[in-house]
């Protein structure tokens, strides 16, 4: 089986190796196919997201991705938003649930948050109207919608989950999230059997800051679902512990949604737990769900026991640590 691996940059590297190193001990024998993006491509190739590894990807179907930098105010897009538009990866997948050992405010969240990609206000469509006057054009089509809605039905049904919330401001935005939202009742009527709810996007925020144990599986626009995935990450202790996934119907990227990090860089302390969850979302993917299960199972007894974690997880360990520990704990 061979798999497209971006290291990234800062941390990317090491997280990444110890996700390798944790994959191995499962048993799972990938044969990995380099790629590169990043800042480090940037006096190599003049981008920081080269055409060869969007190539590679759309050859081999898959890719693992760790944490990559995009220069900021240097005219280039970002990292991410191009590789969800240039393979279509319409479907952002962020599955949020309290971790054993991770105090948080809440210790009953498990949630889904279901985001489409690739339109919105980040299809990139802006212009200097005049000097001072920038617009954005927030782009909805029937199409993607009805697709994105879709999927999250068919996700809750294959998960077992009981209820879709799509969220929106269509009081405000009445054309725009209007259409998204007769587009999503539309979908809701194929599926009866799952309970379907229409929220404005402030009132979820609310809620989820009181009770996001009333959720389940949420569906939502591109902007909007940037900022909710990342609260409910929040929730459960941040970016570090969290796994993302991008969709389509012939490609997908599994991703460390938490950045670069290069303050720590090359000092052997960063958390892989995110992008080794992501791989565990990967290898799911592409019928290895047993050992998906085995890895998610030894990070929860990691974090559990608590032995071996990095700084930010509150203990005195580093990346080799965790990594001992979750092979360690490799059920068998």
């Amino acid at each position: 089986m061979k798999i497209v691996l971006i290291p990234g940059d800062g941390i990317g590297p090491e997280v990444t190796a110890a996700t390798q190193q944790v994959i191995a001990a499962a048993g799972v024998r990938i044969d990995w196919v380099p790629a590169e993006a990043g800042l480090g491509c940037m006096d190599k190739h003049g981008e920081p997201l080269p055409e060869e590894t969007l190539d590679l990807i759309r050859t081999y179907r898959v890719a693992l991705k760790g944490p990559c930098t995009t220069p900021v105010g240097k005219g280039f897009r970002s990292i991410n938003v191009r590789l969800r538009q240039g393979l279509d990866l319409f479907a952002s997948v962020r599955p949020v649930c309290s971790l054993p050992g991770v105090t948080t405010p809440f210790s009953d969240v498990d949630l889904i948050v279901v985001r489409e990609n690739t339109e919105g206000l980040y299809s990139g469509r802006e212009h200097v109207v005049v000097p001072g006057v920038v617009e954005s054009l927030r782009v909805i089509t029937r199409g993607a919608c009805e697709r994105i809605v879709r999927f999250a039905f068919e996700l809750a049904r294959h998960a077992g989950r009981r209820r879709v919330t799509f969220c929106h401001k269509a009081e405000v935005m009445r054309l725009s999230d209007g259409l998204f939202l007769a587009a999503a009742r539309t979908v809701a009527d194929d599926f009866p059997f799952i309970e379907f709810e229409e929220r404005r996007i402030d009132n979820v925020c609310l809620e989820l800051a009181l009770h996001p144990e009333k959720f389940d599986v949420l569906v939502m626009e591109n902007l909007f679902g940037d900022v909710i995935s990342d609260l409910c990450a929040g929730l459960v202790g941040g970016l570090g512990v969290v796994p993302g996934s991008n969709i389509g119907a012939r490609y997908a990227v599994f991703e460390a949604v938490h950045g670069s990090a290069p303050d720590i860089a090359g000092k052997g302390l960063a958390n892989p737990i995110a992008l080794l969850r992501s791989a565990a979302l990967m290898l799911d993917h592409v019928g290895q769900s047993r050992a998906a299960q085995r890895i998610e199972r030894a990070v929860m007894t990691t974090l559990e026991r608590g032995e071996g974690l990095t700084r930010d997880l509150g203990g005195s360990g580093d990346t080799r640590t965790i990594t001992e520990q979750i092979i360690k704990n490799l059920p068998a």
